[in-house]
């Protein structure tokens, strides 16, 4: 009997051990409960980060916010939805999470010298302990002869490519800016040109304080080598998440999974998630912040 109550007592240990895990890094130390915290179904218990916490240090968090409806050009079709879509993406990002207003730059109909301008301010005042997002919604366009994908700012030309900005260019920024961590989110026709990988399915995440101690370039965009609609089911959803999430931090893949397949239930597009090309992404990720 008293063997018996031995083992009972050993295997209550057992289970109360493995009930948490603790998970250190350089910079913080992480506790994972392995309970689903409630708040936006991703798809994936593991990445709720319930009981948690990060330290960011005086890391800070800048943005640049692109919208682009009309066009200079009267060959190229004016848009209806893009600067509304960043604007509402704008008032979510300052009001619910940690990026001060001061850090953020939001460039209605943005011209090609206006975006220039602003990825070089970024270029000098992001640090490497940083973390900058870079939000575009306009038109894109896919040259298959060289294989680039371009934006067109609202000065671009249908017939010329001299105010086309490339994604060749984009990526030698998110070489400059020397930023910890770095997200690009793109709702333009072929956005997920820029991508180094297409899946519309991803990959368990590592903890929390892995996630962010790796330095990360990644990117998520509403579509593959295809056109998107002007009424976007992919911001929509988005904002709808970001908006609605409860949870203290939210990576940019647990937000992705959490949305993608009401997008595709809802359009013909199908999102894509992936690390930019080339540009020194580590295996880490973006990570949102509640206020």
């Amino acid at each position: 009997m008293k063997k018996l109550l031995f083992v009972l007592i050993l295997c209550l240990l057992h289970v109360l051990n493995n009930s948490a895990q603790v998970v250190s890094s350089g910079k913080a130390s992480v506790i994972i409960n392995n309970k689903s915290k409630s708040g936006i179904n991703t798809g994936f218990n593991e990445q709720a980060f319930a009981g948690q916490e990060l330290t960011i240090g005086a890391a800070k968090f800048y943005a640049l916010i692109i919208g682009i409806n009309n066009y200079d050009d009267p060959l190229i079709t004016p848009l209806d939805n893009p600067i509304r879509d960043a604007e509402l993406f704008y008032k979510t990002l300052v009001s619910r999470y940690t990026f001060d207003e001061e850090n953020v730059k939001f460039l209605p109909n943005a011209k090609m010298s206006e975006i220039v301008d602003a990825l070089d301010y970024f270029t000098e005042i992001v640090l490497p302990a940083d973390n900058f997002l870079i939000f575009y919604a306009g038109h894109g366009i896919w040259d298959p002869s060289s294989e680039i994908g371009f934006w067109l700012p609202s000065d671009a030309r249908k017939n010329s490519k001299l105010a086309w900005f490339r994604n060749s260019t984009l990526r030698d920024y998110f070489r400059e800016i020397k930023s910890k961590h770095t997200l690009l989110i793109s709702d333009a026709c072929f956005a997920g040109s820029i991508l180094k990988t297409r899946s519309a399915t991803v990959d368990a995440p590592l903890a929390l304080g892995r996630l962010y101690d790796l330095q990360s370039r990644k990117a998520m965009t509403s579509g593959t080598l295809e056109e998107v609609p002007d009424q976007s089911a992919f911001l929509k959803y988005m904002i709808e998440r970001l908006e609605r999430n409860d949870q203290k931090y939210l990576s940019s893949e647990q937000l992705f999974s959490s949305f993608r397949i009401a997008v595709m239930n809802n359009s013909n597009a199908i999102p894509q998630f992936g690390e930019i090309r080339d540009v020194g992404d580590a295996g880490g990720d973006f990570i949102f912040i509640l206020r």
